[in-house]
């Protein structure tokens, strides 16, 4: 059987999928070759899915734990019991806390947002994945907004901040070699463990989270060379302040702080102030610093003082919301009096008043993927009744009360949309959900009709009608089921004419330039927990598990003449310590140790738990790339 249908994951690619069911039950994936982005093709994440998906390890039926143990129970049950819990809680729904992650990017899926801030109940603020370098943007330009993806293409000058694009996007890595093959030349500038070397003309390495300085040295050299231009300084709100600010910092105290050389920043300026266009793509890691909105706000800034925005070829790529071209009014329906901080979640569990009562979780492995695995784990284990809807018994399932098994990525219908591109998929089950797994809005809906008043959800239909209801979509749902895609009605360049969308119309350039924190004494590496080839967040199959979990460190890292690699190696920081395997990696800063994150506590690995819960400087976003380890045996 044929199925045109997509895939949510939080990919940055948003592919359009064709599916192969055969009767033998050996499924073919491949890239639908009529999406404009896709092009036939997909990536090792998705291949290896459905072996994850059909395979042993997957819950198929409601699980309560008492007794010590895990017992199958029916939905009838499983159901009744959760409404009881709500409505024991429902005088002060505050007590009741809704965690939606985001490993699902579906439109649909935020149904439960919908249920639960129509029972007025608590929920989350901030996040672990972008939005320090979300409000970077919001706070440049006034919109979260980019070039079309596709105007790569046209640039002649691709600077890569520190964009893993192998792992991160097979997509953007085909455009690339492509543009490359035009006359298009790249350079890369990161602390290292990436898969960029075979695309790079050029590289530039830097100190880890240190971006914001480099990026502030070329628009010194810029300034002094009188290659700003002036059209765009024309269209700041504060330009005279930024200058002054630039000034008070010397050149050579700029490269020292990136960790690079006045070689590298001349060589930076040169590729910015060429005259051609020149594409920044800004990776997402470099805002998982304590001052990554910093970081992004100057390679921002260089982008748009040097002529680069609003032009074909040029442009600032960070990324755009994938929900926004939805009609998502449904979503907040009602009210949410109190949110904990994403990254902070275990802590501020832990001093709630009131306490939570009920807990919801759903879309997300938050004991796993939070900052402080630890704390995480303890708050989780002090609410009352915990449930968790999931597919697999991860870190974040094993310590709730109820596990209820969902359909999940490929098993249900749904609208897609995507963080780097404007196109819209729809998502039609490929096969049924296994065993007695149920999608969120099947269960929702069963559930608000046990509550005392019910909680009443829309039909799945409406909901992806609401959803298509947008001034930037032209399809109807019948077109969309056939096609599988659609284009929505924005523009292919982002802030054209430099207009841009503060209430003043002006670029608003940053105001700080902070210096990087001191490694604290004795623990001398900077850890980042970088993104797997094969998985994406947690959703890794239980056989993939690497024990000990392998690091990689610099040939030249000081961190091998302090451990016995003959004995037991551990990778520690101030909260705890995890057994490893250190590996050599070429290329990467010494002072680094790169770890792939997403493995289970359960199974030996669970980075998170060595890395304490740090804040951006702005968004509220997760600093996990602030964490200082040492090797120790």
């Amino acid at each position: 059987m044929r199925t045109i249908t997509a895939c949510n994951l939080d990919c940055s690619d948003g592919c359009s999928l064709i599916v192969n069911a055969g009767r033998s039950g050996k499924i073919k994936i491949r890239g639908n070759p009529d999406h404009p982005i896709t092009q036939g093709f997909t990536c090792a994440k998705i291949h290896r899915y459905p072996g994850m998906l059909l395979g042993p390890n997957r819950l198929t039926n409601p699980m309560l734990h008492q007794d010590g143990g895990w017992q199958v129970i029916s939905w009838d049950y499983a159901l009744d019991l959760c409404a009881e819990k709500i409505q024991a809680s429902r005088a002060d729904p505050q007590t009741i806390l809704h965690v939606q992650g985001g490993g699902a990017k579906g439109i649909l899926g935020r149904v439960s947002e919908m249920f639960f801030s129509l029972l007025g109940a608590s929920s989350t603020h901030g996040g672990l994945c972008d939005t320090a370098g979300e409000t970077a943007n919001l706070l440049d330009f006034g919109a979260l907004d980019m070039n079309d993806i596709r105007d790569l293409a046209d640039a002649k000058w691709i600077v890569n901040w520190g964009r893993d694009l192998p792992r991160a996007s097979v997509h953007q890595t085909a455009m690339i070699k492509k543009a490359r093959k035009s006359g298009a030349r790249l350079l890369t500038i990161s602390p290292g463990g990436d898969m960029c070397s075979g695309l790079n003309d050029q590289t530039i390495r830097i100190n880890p989270g240190c971006d914001r300085f480099l990026a502030a040295a070329a628009v010194c050299l810029l300034l002094e060379r009188g290659r700003i231009s002036p059209k765009a300084a024309g269209r700041t709100a504060n330009w005279a302040e930024f200058a002054a600010l630039i000034q008070e910092n010397s050149l050579d105290d700029l490269v020292k702080a990136a960790g690079a050389s006045r070689r590298d920043a001349e060589l930076l300026a040169q590729w910015y102030g060429r005259g051609e266009p020149v594409a920044s793509l800004i990776g997402w890691g470099l805002q998982r610093h304590p001052y990554g909105t910093q970081n992004v706000r100057y390679i921002n800034a260089l982008a748009l003082l040097s002529g680069q925005i609003g032009i074909k070829g040029g442009g600032s790529y960070f990324g755009i919301s994938s929900a926004r071209n939805f009609n998502t009014s449904w979503v907040a329906a009602g009210q949410t009096p109190r949110t904990f901080s994403m990254p902070r979640i275990g802590e501020e569990m832990l001093r709630a008043d009131p306490p939570v009562e009920f807990m919801w979780i759903n879309g997300g492995n938050p004991v796993n993927q939070a900052p402080d695995s630890i704390r995480t784990a303890e708050a989780v284990a002090k609410v009352p009744f915990v449930v968790a809807v999931d597919g697999f018994m991860n870190d974040t399932a094993e310590r709730a009360d109820l596990v209820l098994p969902c359909a999940l990525n490929l098993e249900r219908e749904e609208l897609v949309g995507c963080f780097s591109h404007n196109f819209i998929n729809y998502a039609r089950p490929a096969w049924p959900p296994p065993g007695e797994s149920r999608t969120d809005h099947d269960i929702l809906t069963e559930l608000g009709k046990r509550l005392d008043p019910p909680i009443e959800i829309p039909g799945l239909d409406e909901l992806i009608q609401t959803c298509l209801d947008s001034p930037f979509l032209d399809v109807n749902l019948s077109e969309l089921k056939q096609k599988g895609f659609a284009q929505a009605k924005r523009p292919w360049l982002a802030f054209e004419g430099l207009k841009f969308a503060h209430e003043d119309g002006r670029y608003h350039l940053p105001t700080k330039l902070s210096a990087e924190p001191e490694a604290p004494e004795g623990y001398p590496l900077r850890l980042l927990s970088l993104i797997r080839k094969d998985a994406l967040h947690s959703q890794m199959a239980p056989d993939e598990h690497q024990d000990p979990p392998p690091v990689w460190l610099a040939p030249d890292s000081k961190a091998w003449r302090q451990v016995d690699t003959s004995h037991d190696v551990y990778l520690a920081s101030p909260l705890g310590r995890i057994k490893v395997e250190p590996r050599e990696m070429e290329g990467l800063h010494p002072d680094s140790v790169v770890y792939r994150r997403d493995d289970w506590m359960s199974l030996g690995g669970g980075v998170n738990q060595i890395i304490a819960a740090v804040l951006t400087d702005e968004g509220e976003g997760a600093a996990y790339y602030a964490q200082y380890v040492r090797l120790e045996n």
